[in-house]
């Protein structure tokens, strides 16, 4: 149930724009459902000189902006309904804006799902830890 709400949540984002300049506007979505049970979403923004983001930065900001922190799964939806694996780049910013976020679901193509503690299994800051 959880994983069709945020697939929903994502997919009725979704809005792909090409630009003139070979870019694309919407064309990923994601959806994150916190650990309070809010929702919040986020579009990809992919532009030429390596200017944008991925939806789930974009679904960060918007939880961040709002005063949560912490995930309790997060999903990522393509133009063509597929569900996709976030980026190194976006499984960091998972990790680095909760504290209990390694643990946080992340729903993976074919219904599978893992832990980001699966997907991202050597801390660089360990040493730094508790």
């Amino acid at each position: 149930m959880e994983r069709d709400t945020l697939y929903e949540s994502a997919r009725e984002i979704l809005n792909t724009k090409r630009t003139t300049r070979n870019g694309k506007l919407g064309h990923v979505a994601s959806a994150i459902l916190t650990r309070t049970g809010n929702i919040y979403t986020g579009v990809a923004m992919d532009l030429p000189s390596s200017i944008g983001f991925c939806a789930e930065h974009a679904a960060v900001s918007a939880m961040v902006t709002a005063g949560e922190y912490d995930i309790a799964s997060i999903i990522a939806v393509y133009e063509n309904g597929d569900v996709m694996a976030p980026c190194g780049r976006c499984r960091e910013l998972i990790n680095q804006v909760g504290e209990d976020n390694y643990d946080c679901t992340i729903y993976l193509p074919d219904g599978r799902s893992a832990s980001l503690r699966q997907l991202l299994p050597e801390r660089w800051d360990v040493r730094y830890l508790n």
